[in-house]
């Protein structure tokens, strides 16, 4: 069956909404992701019965059968929604090994009876961007700068899902605005400016954010730059299989054609 995935923007967004911080409903988020990305103009009705019918996973079916805001997900539900979301490779059995073993005293135990808040949800969509340019230690410690006492979301410096969305709305931003970079354009000189220009817009962002201190605002202004270079990290792991699978599948097929 034919499926679609969402990007980081749109899952915030979807947080957002099921967090009752969203004007948008969760219907109105996935068709909107759904027209991205098939780029058809459809009427607005053909979208939804396609969608439901055809386009659905099962996750994306149970949340549009939520009738209530800041719902809880199992761990299998977590790793399916954050399979949907562009460029990610969930595991249950690695999100069971962070939440047991890596990351534990971060995500703690299941805050919404036995399944998991919202806020963890986004933590742990978040150490899967961060993982794939920092080790576990490096991300504990990361996450310690914004989070006070893991058991208790009001104290934290800044809420994990509008942190989530913050940095997921910048990295769609840049690509949006074409600062994403291809293979021929990679050199020291674009990877210094994508740089600056991310700290640049991480630095307006957090101006904003006049009820803390100087230090707090450096600390999340970091994490979010940190965050949106990791997620162009894992795009280029991405990109690097992508070729290395077309190199030994070409390599397999010449092998094959001198053995004939």
């Amino acid at each position: 069956m034919d499926t679609f995935h969402l990007t980081r923007k749109e899952m915030a967004e979807l947080l957002l909404c099921l967090k009752g911080w969203n004007e948008k409903k969760p219907l109105k988020i996935l068709q909107e992701g759904w027209i991205r990305s098939k780029k058809n103009s459809v009427n607005d009705g053909g979208t939804v019965n396609t969608l439901v019918s055809t386009y659905l996973p099962p996750i994306f079916d149970k949340i549009l059968k939520e009738n209530q805001i800041d719902i809880g997900l199992s761990l299998n539900e977590i790793v399916a929604l954050g399979n949907q979301i562009e460029n990610t490779s969930f595991s249950s059995t690695a999100v069971q090994n962070w939440v047991k073993r890596d990351i534990k005293e971060m995500i703690v135990a299941p805050q919404k009876g036995k399944k998991y808040s919202l806020e963890q949800t986004a933590l742990l969509f978040l150490v899967e961007d961060l993982k794939s340019s920092l080790d576990f230690e490096s991300i504990r410690r990361l996450l310690k700068l914004i989070i006070n006492d893991p058991e208790d979301n009001e104290d934290d410096l800044i809420n994990p899902i509008h942190l989530y969305a913050t940095y997921s709305i910048l990295f769609d931003e840049l690509n949006m605005s074409g600062i994403q970079l291809n293979e021929k354009e990679l050199n020291i000189h674009t990877v210094t400016t994508m740089e600056k220009i991310i700290e640049g817009k991480a630095e307006n962002i957090v101006a904003g954010y006049h009820n803390i201190h100087h230090n707090q605002r450096e600390a999340i202004k970091n994490i979010i730059v940190i965050a949106t270079l990791s997620v162009y990290t894992a795009y280029y792991q991405m990109l690097a299989k992508r070729y290395l699978k077309a190199a030994l599948f070409a390599q397999d097929i010449e092998e094959s054609y001198q053995e004939k």
